[in-house]
């Protein structure tokens, strides 16, 4: 299925149950607790996991225009296209939401970049190819940074949930490198120290030569050579 196709099938989906709600309007049956009326929620399996989707998309793209404070969730259904009453089949409230927000973001990135990486000789190349893909996930996706920086105040459980995701799957790979004797300056309890340090220069890398729009394509290219120069004399042979 392409993703036009896929779209409009969630739009579909998201569609038959708004209009669902709206028949039970209609026909005066109340969905307030202990009405004898009251709808029966749709089990997980029953949801269209498509529409949860949407859904987070939405939410992305509102908390990186307003951030967390004025991501309602009147403006998120509007983004997503849905009624408002729907939001609740998914998520039991806006924290709820923002909750799962930061975690999501971290694993879809963690997944563009796993499919690029695939297949690099070592940990050099695979540095090399994590940090390009990385800029250009930012790049096509500029709304993870905001998410990132403001979910320290706005959702603390969900901001140590992503680092504590992304950290291990990174230490996980240094450890390969480690016993593969790829890395030669560094021992295993240091792994964790290393994948932080790396990560938070991206991060800023990203700010000097992406986010601020200061940098040009022969300091991006400079960037990461020096990225990768350190990599290589602090870690490796």
């Amino acid at each position: 299925m392409t993703d036009d196709e896929q779209y409009a099938n969630t739009v579909n989906q998201l569609s038959n149950i708004d209009n669902e709600s709206s028949a039970l309007t209609a026909t005066g049956r109340s969905d307030a607790p202990g009405s004898p009326c009251q709808r029966r929620r749709l089990t997980r399996e029953e949801l269209a996991p498509e529409a949860r989707e949407a859904i987070l998309r939405a939410t992305m793209q509102v908390v990186g225009e307003h951030g967390y404070a004025n991501a309602t969730i009147a403006r998120v259904t509007k983004v997503a296209g849905i009624a408002q009453g729907t939001f609740y089949l998914y998520f039991d409230s806006r924290q709820a939401l923002l909750d799962e927000l930061l975690p999501y973001c971290g694993r879809d990135l963690l997944e563009f970049v796993r499919k690029r990486v695939s297949g690099s000789k070592d940990i050099f190349e695979n540095e090399e190819r994590g940090f390009r893909t990385f800029l250009a996930y930012m790049e096509v996706n500029p709304h993870f940074f905001r998410i990132l920086t403001e979910a320290a105040g706005a959702a603390p459980d969900a901001h140590a949930k992503h680092f504590e995701f992304v950290t291990s799957r990174y230490v996980d790979t240094l450890r390969r490198a480690l016993e593969a004797g790829e890395l030669t300056n560094v021992e295993a309890s240091e792994l964790e120290t290393v994948a932080y340090m790396l990560m938070a220069m991206r991060e800023y890398l990203y700010l000097r030569h992406l986010k601020r729009g200061e940098g040009d394509q022969s300091s991006l290219e400079e960037a990461v050579r020096m990225y990768m120069k350190f990599v290589r004399g602090g870690l490796g042979r």
